[in-house]
């Protein structure tokens, strides 16, 4: 959710912050704000609204050179989008700035306590307290660091803080708990971010921070210790990515550049994992395979975008291991009390790996005795960190708020878990596991054959978008296609679509249609169960016969279909099991078409962020 960036060293600390800011526009945001440290004392200044606002008010009213500094883009949660509720927070003497990204739970107590001892409080955050909380410990111990640990301690919820105080012109404190924060450590020069993204243009040398800690950065160096004081062990890793891989690249929008990037993220998901003989060699999963073989349940957590990847895994995994899989919302997942023990495995899914309802669910199922695996994108987060084993995607940075690189990824490291399990527990022989390995090595290439034919729909979405409604049917793991491109028009279009099992249609979604509206119909290929291909056949008849517009997605080859298509979009051949790797980009293709049709930034849709670090 809130970017936020902290630095200190040789450079103008403003240019740093604001660069560091820019690149993390991608995870949503409704104000603004940066402080720095000059001449002895502290300046600030916050807008409401985007970056360019910011930009304004520091070309009207310019702040200091220094070359301390920190920044801050708010996605509101207590108190609306104003100029007051915008980070950075200061105490009442102008000492103390606090930027935050995540909810103080106890804030309110905090607060009251505060007042009654004469502080004047502005605005309607939590993050406010700690401002005032800092300059109060900060008078008794003269230490911004040791200020830091004191407040952490007393704080309650799932937060990341920065700050610099005045007296100490050289130092920014961090600290996190159930919320994201890295360090950069450059040559003489430090940063702090909540994504890697805000420094990559300057250093690639990282550094995790772990949960309940406190680090304090100065030019010469960084020092990490626990809430306790205590000095704590961290883990360096180098980012493998560098800063053009976020830019732009000539696409007019970062989600057109990572549509492109599909093919190469699929090949690149399936580099490494498999050997000389055609065997599957997940280094990554360090679940011994002993106690693989005594699973007897899986359970796969994971929310949006990644939760219909998520039901996608569970065709693949039951069909290939005959294992019970279950598939949960994260964020419903501990409330309901779930049945899971060692004999459990869950899996994890997050393209950020800091989703905040995946990581509660991750953490429920790891009291509960059961082993976990992580999906995830991004090296060094949360989740992998907390989980028994970790398959990462290798999609590269995704800058767009509404995920589709990181989807096909996951749908990738998914049918890899399945077909390992599968290898492991002896339910595949080795010549059906180079089998279907084939057949995924030959995605990437299916995938770049249907992004060479989008013309066609990109013409089909621009010609709906004056459009309020469009559905989308599916049957067996086109359903979870389905609602992906459901997804996918909701985040971008703002418009009203849902996705439905074809064969619910009966049961009381047909009443919905009515003439001319477009339902998206994704068909199982005809060489695979042809039940449910007739069945879904019937089903575009009956749409069509009460006046909707059929868009129909269909392999090549598939003819039965064309006469009951007003548009047909075609896709290779593919096995019915992986049809959803090639079936989700026509969709992804049409709702960001449809949305640019409609004015709308496809990059930052209103209201969403990118790693949703709160429940």
């Amino acid at each position: 959710m809130c970017g936020i960036v902290g630095y200190v060293g040789p450079q103008s600390a403003l240019e740093v912050v604001m660069a560091g800011l820019k690149r993390l526009e991608y995870r949503g945001y409704d104000s603004a704000g940066v402080a720095v440290l000059a001449d002895g004392g502290l300046a600030a200044a916050k807008k409401a609204g985007k970056l360019i606002n910011l930009e304004k008010e520091l070309d009207g009213r310019p702040l200091p050179t220094g070359t301390t500094g920190i920044g801050h883009t708010r996605w509101a949660t207590h108190g609306g989008p104003t100029d007051s509720n915008a980070h950075p927070h200061l105490d009442n003497a102008g000492r103390v700035a606090v930027v935050h990204n995540g909810i103080i739970e106890n804030f309110a107590l905090l607060r009251a306590e505060l007042e009654e001892r004469g502080h004047a409080l502005g605005s309607e955050t939590d993050t406010e307290v700690v401002a005032h909380l800092l300059a109060e410990e900060f008078s008794s111990c003269a230490d911004l660091a040791e200020a830091m640990r004191l407040v952490c301690r007393r704080l309650e919820g799932a937060f990341t803080l920065v700050a610099v105080h005045a007296d100490e012109p050289d130092v920014v404190v961090g600290a996190r708990r159930n919320s994201p924060l890295v360090v950069g450590v450059g040559e003489g020069e430090a940063f702090l971010a909540s994504d890697v993204a805000a420094f990559i243009a300057h250093t690639r040398s990282a550094i995790e921070l772990g949960q309940d800690q406190v680090v304090e950065l100065r030019r010469d160096g960084v020092t990490v210790t626990g809430f306790d004081g205590r000095s704590a062990d961290v883990r360096s890793y180098h980012v493998d990515w560098d800063a053009s891989a976020a830019e732009k690249g000539g696409y007019d929008y970062f989600m057109l550049k990572e549509i492109a990037e599909q093919p190469k993220a699929v090949a690149d998901t399936l580099l490494g994992r498999i050997d000389g003989s055609g065997s599957l060699t997940l280094d990554e999963v360090r679940i011994p395979q002993g106690v693989l073989r005594e699973i007897d349940k899986v359970v796969i957590v994971a929310c949006g975008t990644a939760f219909h990847a998520g039901m996608i895994a569970k065709y693949a995994i039951e069909h290939w291991t005959r294992i019970p899989c279950e598939v949960e919302l994260a964020s419903e997942f501990r409330y309901r009390d779930p049945i899971l023990d060692a004999q459990t495995l869950v899996i994890a899914i997050s393209q950020s790996g800091e989703t905040m309802d995946t990581l509660m669910a991750l953490r429920h199922a790891r009291e509960q005795g059961a082993k976990v695996l992580a999906i995830c994108n991004t090296n060094g987060s949360t989740i992998p960190r907390e989980s028994d084993a970790v398959l990462y995607t290798h999609a590269g940075p995704e800058v767009a708020v509404a995920s589709t690189k990181a989807f096909l990824t996951q749908l990738v490291a998914c049918y890899l878990v399945a077909l390992y399990l599968g290898q492991v527990r002896g339910t595949k022989w080795g010549d059906e596991i180079r089998a279907v390995i084939r057949d995924l090595s030959s995605i990437a290439g299916a995938v770049e054959q249907v992004l060479g034919t989008m013309e066609p729909v990109r013409e089909l979405a621009r010609s709906l978008a004056s459009k309020d409604t469009v559905l989308f049917l599916g049957r067996h793991v086109g359903y979870p296609v389905a609602l992906e491109g459901a997804l996918k028009l909701k985040e971008l279009a703002y418009m009203h679509a849902e996705g439905f099992a074809a064969g619910e249609l009966k049961h009381g979604p047909i009443a919905l249609i009515e003439e001319d509206m477009p339902v998206v119909v994704v068909v199982p290929s005809p060489r695979g169960r042809s039940v449910l291909y007739d069945k879904i056949v019937s089903n575009i008849q009956e749409i069509r016969a009460r006046g909707a517009r059929t868009i129909v997605v269909a392999e090549e080859g598939d003819e039965a279909v064309v006469p009951y298509a007003d548009h047909l979009i075609r896709i290779p051949v593919t096995p019915t099991l992986l049809q959803p790797l090639v079936a989700t980009v026509p969709l992804q293709v049409f709702a960001c078409e449809l949305a640019t049709a409609r004015g709308n930034d496809v990059d930052q849709p209103r209201n969403l962020a990118k790693s949703v670090t709160v429940e």
